[in-house]
């Protein structure tokens, strides 16, 4: 069972402009004022593009198997269109990380796209609205194979490609920001899945033989419990849920087309609209056989749980995918919920996911790829005991979903570090290293959450209730120690500020004053 964390190149990197970098659309986006918490950008995150061997030595402290981390396209292929340009300098630092985490023994699980889309192709093509980036991605995809594929033997297309669809073409809270209304999100979706497709037969017809690698998708889902699980229209409501987040994409993976309920209710309401034709598009029967099968494995990102029961919308002219599924979403009031809005700790809900996959995909081979949690608060908060808690609900429903007979191999943490979080900037943080971004440097701390979850790979799993209590007792003094040396930091960044600012200052003080006087002597004594 191999035990990691991980992140995504435009959320730590930094260095948006450095050594030949070209713009992906969240630079583009994260520099119009308004689109995110406070106008943050990403334009130096965590400065990881610098810090990678510091990074490393993180992950070895941890003792992680692996470390999951994403290309940034634009870094190494600057216009996206690699007849055009490649980036020497961007291939050489991912070699670079690639070597480092193989000579510390972590295995390198690659994902090609965690949503940086270089700039060029949306300016020119509209992004995953066009039909041309199934080529431009193959393209970027063959050049990773070739440069880096002799030693990543774990790929991803995909890190939630669900949020690419929903958020950068449907509402528009993520770049590239469009409101395509209806139609947006279905259309990149397509486009996506596609291009998957095509990557996934370029690895197995060209890399495969020689490389013995593996190639899947990161898809990233809730887990949907009905209301009243009595209720045969709140049972079918919950089953939407899913089918709308998880099975738009890997139902055409598994199974070769859309969801049943997908094309109806779409289709339906499409119909209703007065339109000659579903707001989803279609695949063609070849399209159908050749989607069908092209994962190696199925990356999975959790967070939470909702209760779901049946909502009919009025009927609207301008219809979306939200109005598209007709439910309504709940938490129960008592789940705890740490950090933001929308994450509440409801462990039980991931076995009954990995169940859920289990049946419906013929118990795929699973790999972990997101789970974790955010705190949201202003105040440094070193002693983690939250994410303490929900790593251990979670992780422990993993186990029993592994008694359940499901395929799962892996689990990966999220995230290393806090980062950038999209459009919420600054103001989440899912680190297991605090980062203190106000200090030029970036420093990184340790939580209480680094020694617990090391002891749980160390041990691969829970040995039994008393250890598990002396773990969290020992996280929460090592804690201690790195607040009292953040607090130390931090009085003296203050210092040297206050030096900074201060020593210029009085020094340019004393020179006037002795100007002054020298005007005033030179007077008097004329």
């Amino acid at each position: 069972f191999l035990w990691g964390v991980g992140s995504s190149a435009y959320q730590t990197e930094g260095a948006w402009d450095k050594d030949g970098k070209g713009p992906s659309i969240w630079d583009a986006f994260t520099h119009k004022k308004g689109k995110v918490f406070r106008n943050e950008t990403g334009d130096s995150a965590c400065d990881g593009y610098y810090k990678v061997k510091d990074d490393i030595q993180l992950l070895k402290e941890m003792k992680v198997n692996h470390y999951l981390f994403s290309i940034s396209w634009p870094r190494i292929m600057p216009t996206g269109i690699k007849t055009e340009q490649l980036n020497e300098k961007g291939i050489q630092f991912y070699n670079d990380t690639i070597n480092s985490l193989l000579e510390n023994n972590i295995i390198p699980i690659v994902s090609l796209y965690h949503w940086d889309l270089p700039q060029v192709l949306q300016e020119k093509y509209g992004g995953w609205q066009n039909i041309s980036m199934i080529n431009y991605f193959n393209d970027y995809a063959n050049l990773c194979f070739e440069k880096f594929g002799d030693r990543v033997k774990h790929w991803i297309t995909f890190s939630n490609p669900w949020a690419v669809a929903e958020k950068g073409y449907e509402t528009g809270e993520h770049a590239p920001g469009l409101k395509l209304g209806g139609c947006g999100a279905y259309q990149a979706a397509h486009h996506i899945i596609k291009t998957h497709a095509k990557v996934w037969h370029s690895y197995n017809n060209t890399w495969r033989s020689e490389q013995q690698g593996m190639v899947g998708i990161s898809l990233t889902s809730g887990w949907g419990e009905p209301v009243d699980p009595h209720s045969q229209t709140d049972r079918d409501a919950a089953e939407r849920y899913i089918q709308f987040h998880l099975g738009w994409f890997a139902n055409p993976i598994y199974k070769g087309d859309y969801p049943e309920v997908m094309k109806n209710y779409v289709g339906r309401k499409s119909a209703q609209q007065g339109l000659g034709k579903s707001r989803l598009p279609t695949f063609s029967v070849q399209e159908k056989t050749y989607i069908k099968g092209t994962s190696d494995f199925l990356g999975i990102g959790h967070f939470t749980t909702r209760y779901v029961l049946q909502k009919s919308f009025p009927f609207l002219r301008a219809s979306s995918y939200h109005t598209d599924h007709e439910l309504a979403e709940l938490v129960d009031p008592k789940w705890p919920a740490p950090g933001p809005k929308w994450l509440y700790s409801v462990p039980w809900g991931f076995r009954r996911l990995l169940n859920f996959i289990k049946t419906q995909y013929g118990n795929p081979l699973i790999y972990v790829t997101e789970n974790g949690v955010s705190e949201k608060v202003q105040c440094t908060q070193l002693c983690d005991e939250w994410r303490i808690e929900y790593l251990k609900g979670y992780i422990n429903e993993i186990l029993k979903a592994l008694n359940d007979g499901v395929n799962v191999k892996g689990y990966t943490a999220w995230s290393l570090l806090d980062k950038f979080e999209w459009n919420k900037g600054f103001s989440e943080r899912f680190g297991f290293y605090h980062v203190d971004f106000k200090n030029k440097n970036k420093p990184r701390y340790p939580k209480a959450s680094v020694d617990y979850y090391k002891k749980i790979i160390t041990a691969n799993g829970f040995p039994n209730q008393r250890e598990v209590e002396n773990w969290y007792q020992r996280s929460m003094d090592t804690c201690s120690t790195a607040h009292q040396l953040l607090a130390a930091d931090s009085l003296i960044t203050h210092m040297e500020m206050v030096t900074e600012i201060a020593l210029p200052t009085v020094f340019t003080l004393c020179i006037l004053i002795s100007i002054v006087l020298l005007i005033f002597y030179l007077r008097n004594h004329s």
